[in-house]
């Protein structure tokens, strides 16, 4: 009798701690923490984390970069921070988390961030997997060749022997995918990968927006942007992960805001004009969330 009481008394602590440990696993979800079984947290929780991750690129200079200081820098890293100031009063709040272009999607659906601002242009295909916020910029695709042997239509990169570089998971890749599936492409994970490749002749061309592409042109003698667009007009944009509709809505007032006061025409002028120049502006930037 003394073995099944002091049995059943073990049974019964086993099963208190099991639902101790049940409540103190549930009570953080409860709140809307950001841990692996959330789906996102909610601008209360953000608030209360004194914080917001944002994804950002550390190899896309003007666009998004580390500089020698170790610091985040870039257009896209610019407006984060002003989201950052006025979502949480400071925009050193901003947790910056850095990506690479095939791993956006992804660092939203696992809620590693909770929101992309690494020069992510909006497709329907993204938008099946996130949900996109209103642009801040516009831009088409482009190629940039030596000066050597330049690429000048894309009928060239047919010819036998020529390889086209993309990088992963861009929409670049995309649309030579399914428009050119007879050009052989080249395939990076990192920007710097690219660029690197092109350098020592792998490739004969690099494909992805005209903006990176010119940018990286004007500091590279020796390569120009030799076609200077094609494929249409599309759009950058912050993303957040699909269904986080508070968010969304906030960054879109956030938007409409900061165009009342031309802030993105602003970032334009402390993080692109030296590259592109004063009157390049209105051809990339997109102000209030609305193009023109």
């Amino acid at each position: 009798m003394k073995k099944h009481i002091k049995a059943l008394t073990g049974l019964l602590l086993a099963g208190i701690l099991l639902l101790g440990l049940t409540a103190c696993g549930n009570s953080g979800n409860s709140e809307g923490t950001t841990n692996g079984s959330a789906k996102f947290a909610s601008i209360e929780q953000l608030k209360k984390n004194d914080k917001i991750r944002i994804g950002v690129f550390a190899d896309k200079p003007p666009f998004g970069y580390v500089d020698s200081q170790g610091k985040n820098q870039g257009f896209d890293v610019y407006i984060a921070k002003r989201f950052a100031k006025d979502l949480l009063g400071d925009e050193s709040k901003a947790e910056f988390v850095l990506v690479d272009a095939a791993s956006r999607v992804a660092y939203l659906e696992s809620n590693k961030v909770d929101i992309i601002m690494a020069n992510f242009t909006v497709t329907d295909e993204r938008k099946q997997k996130v949900d996109f916020a209103s642009p801040y910029m516009k831009l088409s695709f482009g190629i940039v060749s030596p000066d050597s042997a330049p690429i000048t239509s894309i009928d060239q990169l047919k010819a036998k022997g020529q390889k086209l570089i993309v990088a992963k998971g861009t929409t670049a890749e995309t649309y030579f995918t399914k428009n050119y599936p007879d050009i052989e492409l080249l395939k990076f994970d990192q920007y710097t990968e690219i660029f690197a490749a092109l350098k020592d002749g792998r490739g004969a061309a690099i494909a992805n927006d005209n903006t990176e592409l010119i940018a990286w042109a004007k500091s590279n003698p020796g390569f120009t942007v030799s076609i200077p667009a094609f494929g249409g007009q599309d759009t950058i944009a912050p993303a957040v992960a699909k269904g986080n509709t508070e968010l969304l809505n906030w960054i879109n007032k956030e938007m409409e805001t900061l165009g009342k006061e031309k802030f993105i025409h602003q970032a334009y002028k402390d993080t692109l004009k030296d590259v592109y120049g004063e009157g390049y502006s209105d051809q990339l930037v997109v102000e209030g969330g609305k193009i023109q």
